[in-house]
């Protein structure tokens, strides 16, 4: 099969977030639904839901503000004086987790959330560490568990993408994955996180193509298409195929100019 990995929206509204995407977030509300007060009260999975009623916020359905469209300008979003933006109803927020609520559990970070709930060793708490361990190995430790997709980068899409990708199995039936330029607004060192996730995959038997721009990317190519000279219409032609290290020796290529150039800078 093939997976084009690229910076298109992974939801449709605002109330998608990374762990309703990589479906982390129906272990946390089973976690949730099994907790005393929970119980006692006969709160279940579906009342920590944002897309059903019951639980969730009915003034801001769960979004944790309230759009207001502007005739002459781009529409504003207030938060919601309901809920205060905390997007569910005041009885599913007594729910405590280790003194946490739902929402409070939502505020924290990849990497806060995964030492939280590391503490316990339950099923539902093990498979929450496996995916959020998975969103840390790509370099999105820093971003919210209900962060809304629509204020992540593009390359953090892609690192979503990519980590939902990984906790998926697929080695008897390898998988093309074509990721166009994932390198898009990453640190260096979220650079080498990226490309300990390629690894990762290419040991599980897939194949990796990389449309980028990126020396370090480059670099650690086992095979390099360099298209050229120039863009546009002084572009599209073959300047050079092959390893990464014959592509330096290239004159045409522009590419393993600086290429080149970057072997010297790492060897000094």
């Amino acid at each position: 099969s093939i997976e084009m990995v690229d910076q298109s929206p992974i939801g449709k509204s605002l109330r998608s977030n990374p762990v309703t995407y990589t479906k982390a977030y129906n272990e946390i509300r089973q976690i949730f639904a099994s907790q005393p007060y929970a119980v006692h009260n006969g709160i279940t999975t579906s009342h920590f839901s944002f897309n059903r009623p019951g639980g969730r916020c009915e003034e801001c359905q769960g979004e944790g503000v309230i759009r207001v469209e502007m005739q002459f300008m781009a529409d504003v979003e207030l938060k919601c004086d309901h809920c205060g933006g905390k997007r569910f109803n005041d009885e599913v927020l007594e729910v405590r987790y280790r003194g946490k609520s739902i929402y409070d559990v939502l505020e924290m970070t990849v990497d806060d959330a995964l030492a939280f709930f590391k503490e316990e060793n339950s099923a539902p708490n093990r498979r929450v560490t496996e995916i959020l361990s998975t969103l840390q190995d790509v370099g999105l430790g820093y971003i919210k568990l209900g962060q809304s997709t629509a204020t992540l980068s593009g390359g953090e899409i892609q690192r979503v993408k990519l980590a939902s990708f990984l906790m998926k199995d697929n080695t008897v039936n390898g998988t093309m994955f074509i990721f166009d330029e994932p390198t898009t607004g990453l640190h260096f060192h979220d650079i080498n996180k990226l490309l300990g996730a390629f690894d990762a995959l290419l040991k599980k038997g897939h194949t990796i193509v990389v449309i980028e721009h990126n020396m370090d990317v480059i670099k650690c190519a086992d095979w390099v298409i360099d298209l050229g000279p120039e863009a546009g219409d002084a572009g599209g032609n073959l300047v050079f195929e092959g390893t990464p290290a014959d592509l330096t020796a290239c004159k045409e290529s522009y590419t393993g100019k600086y290429l080149s150039l970057r072997s010297k800078i790492d060897k000094n």
